[in-house]
């Protein structure tokens, strides 16, 4: 199966490494930013979300206008807006993309950036919410009558809207989350399951979880990972960055006043990250678990480390996983989605090719 790539975009310039200046929105940089990433062959480009980031829907139709042809990865919060007007404003931004959108789920890990936006419900209660505003979502977009909603929480008489999404059935949900009630929502809505960047046998096991749940659902589901590359001409060069982006990580977080570890500890993915790190900072080899345990496995902060041939390589093992979309930013975001368009992008999906043609050539002879 063809694998898919998607970067990160942000309204601004900013990662670990380097401090945010100037404004809140800059429409230069996002402009930029995504055409470099629609060069460099990415499918997909994410804006992520936060309770004081900028609008994340109107932060993708402004890269769409200024794309031609990249996807985007919206990523949203349920609870904050009606899903009923959700479907409407999603699936009208479907149209103005020309298609191009999926949407991320995040139902949120951190009770204190919830309560910044005024949610006062706990974890459990989040995905219990979450399961019902999918539910609803879908119903919206693909219901050919009215009709009525009676549910925990939410209430609606007579639902109906003219938009539907462009993409059929309805734009692609992707949704993450490690605890017990995020894989039961996954698997009865997602399309895509999104995982931190984990190690092999932690990814491989939530691999196996998800799929468990989505059959109990007669459905399947297909994964993403999330890393940031680390490349080098040389091995050696590689991991000389990476100690780089240790220092300068935490020389700003010492500049900008936070203290080694702090992150949102109440999520589960945050622990995952956190119990690979504790295995040492080097990880089957090329994962570099370093900068998560800094940020107390806040994001998706793990690293596959090496040169683009020895990176592209260790992707390989997770597509073996079945996992076949990749995540990937770097620590300089813009400059490091031109150099994975140059060589990493191309690597992998050449070698995935291979691998296909292969598997298929296998079974050509076991079939004859």
């Amino acid at each position: 199966m063809p694998v898919q790539f998607i970067g990160m975009i942000q309204p601004h310039e900013v990662s670990e490494t380097i401090a945010r200046k100037g404004p809140a929105v800059d429409s230069a940089y996002v402009r930029v930013f995504a055409q470099a990433h629609e060069h460099a062959g990415f499918d997909r480009i994410l804006v992520p979300a936060s309770s004081s980031s900028p609008d994340t829907l109107l932060t993708v139709a402004y890269a769409a206008s200024v794309t031609e042809k990249i996807g985007f990865l919206l990523a949203h919060r349920p609870g904050f807006v009606a899903p009923t007007l959700a479907a409407r404003q999603l699936a009208t931004l479907d149209h103005y993309t020309g298609g191009r959108l999926a949407v991320h789920y995040i139902s949120g890990g951190s009770d204190e950036d919830q309560q910044r936006d005024g949610d006062f419900l706990d974890h459990d209660q989040r995905y219990a919410r979450t399961d019902e505003y999918l539910e609803l979502l879908r119903r919206v977009w693909i219901a050919d009558k009215p009709f009525d909603h009676e549910g925990t929480h939410y209430r609606a008489k007579g639902v109906w809207s003219e938009v539907k999404p462009l993409q059929k059935p309805y734009v692609p949900i992707f949704f993450g989350g490690a605890s017990a009630p995020a894989l039961h929502v996954a698997g009865k809505h997602a399309d895509v399951y999104a995982l931190w960047g984990e190690s092999l046998a932690q990814a491989g096991d939530l691999v196996r979880r998800v799929r468990a749940e989505a059959t109990l659902h007669g459905r399947e589901v297909q994964f993403s990972i999330s890393f940031r590359p680390i490349l080098g001409k040389t091995e050696d060069e590689a991991w000389a960055r990476a100690d780089q982006i240790l220092e300068d990580t935490r020389r700003l977080r010492v500049q900008q006043g936070y203290s080694r570890g702090v992150g949102p500890q109440q999520s589960e993915g945050a622990q995952r990250l956190l119990a690979d790190a504790a295995k040492g900072d080097r990880v089957d080899e090329r994962l570099w678990t370093a900068i998560a345990r800094e940020l107390g496995g806040r994001s998706n902060s793990t690293s596959l480390v090496g040169t683009p041939e020895q990176v592209a390589d260790a992707l390989l093992k997770y597509y073996d996983l079945g996992i076949t979309t990749f995540l990937i930013r770097g620590f300089d975001p813009l400059v490091d989605a031109i150099d994975y368009g140059r060589e990493l992008l191309p690597l992998v999906r050449a070698r995935v090719a291979e691998r296909d043609q292969h598997t298929a050539a296998h079974l050509a002879l076991k079939v004859a």
